[in-house]
């Protein structure tokens, strides 16, 4: 019986496992392969060297980019992590109706660049934000700053992800019974005392990926940026993208695309040493013999 579930389950992976091989495994080691690369006119010569890494790690421009795509990232997750948390612990634990869920889906119809164009508009010298403030009296004269600003393109990408990191968080929470928060609560624990000793050690890897997945999401953006970043809002998505579309240096483009990535694979770490070391994610047990 055993043996047949194994066979059925392999069978109904298979399909799934070969399209993340065919279109994302393959094209991400053939891009691997393009950062060793060189190009010149662009055209791709096929050499193995490390000057598209090393170039990079030593361009002033590249790190200044980067950090400010973690700074951007980094605020971003967080403020959407935290604005998901209350309304999935609404969802799952206080309301029985679906009805705010199937509104969280519903933004999902409008346009992406629909969006940003709103912000635009909202925070724009002539638009809604300023005119609160000109007639609060708060401001004199219309403030530009508001948009071409990280301002505008962390606030842009709250509201685009803020949804898809909703839905993380309500999947992450489910897991959670509602009894364990019941009986923390009637050992006299507090409610942000229960969401600390039972649902974030609990829903700890749900709600890291749900961050970690938002991280790389804003970092790798490069719409929102070339829309709403300015000079002083750009992010390295937008200077890979640039790579590949207006300079035509696929090479260096991949070797930067992986560096990000290198940089994601860091993040993680820290955040996850940091979490077992406060006791936020529960540190893995060994295996005993009877677990085996």
């Amino acid at each position: 019986m055993s043996l047949s579930r194994t066979r059925t389950g392999a069978l109904l992976a298979t399909p799934a496992i070969l399209y993340m091989l065919v279109f994302f495994v393959v094209p991400s080691l053939i891009l691997f392969a393009y950062s060793f690369w060189s190009s010149a006119s662009y055209r791709i010569v096929p050499d193995f060297q490390f000057e598209n890494y090393l170039g990079s790690l030593a361009s002033p421009v590249f790190w200044k980019v980067t950090f400010n795509a973690i700074r951007i990232g980094l605020f971003t997750a967080t403020v959407t992590l935290i604005l998901s948390i209350p309304v999935g612990y609404y969802l799952v634990y206080v309301s029985r109706s679906q009805t705010i869920l199937y509104l969280i889906l519903i933004t999902w119809f409008s346009s992406y660049l629909v969006r940003i164009y709103a912000w635009r508009t909202l925070l724009g010298t002539s638009g809604v934000l300023n005119t609160v403030l000109l007639q609060l009296g708060v401001i004199d004269h219309p403030v530009s700053a508001f948009l071409f600003s990280p301002f505008a393109v962390t606030i842009t990408l709250v509201h685009i992800y803020l949804p898809f990191c909703i839905l993380l968080v309500v999947s992450s929470l489910s897991e959670i019974k509602r009894d364990l928060i019941d009986a923390a609560r009637d050992l006299g624990t507090s409610s942000i005392g229960a969401f600390f000793k039972v649902i974030a050690p609990n829903a700890a890897n749900g709600l890291v990926g749900a961050f970690m997945l938002t991280f790389i999401l804003v970092a790798g953006d490069y719409v929102t940026p070339q829309m709403l970043g300015g000079s002083s809002g750009q992010t390295t998505g937008l200077l890979i993208a640039d790579q590949f579309r207006k300079t035509g240096n696929w090479p260096l483009g991949a070797a930067q695309a992986f560096l990000m990535f290198g940089v994601s694979i860091i993040l993680y770490a820290v955040i996850t040493v940091l979490g077992r070391a406060t006791g936020l994610i529960a540190k893995r047990r060994a295996k005993t013999e009877r677990e085996i």
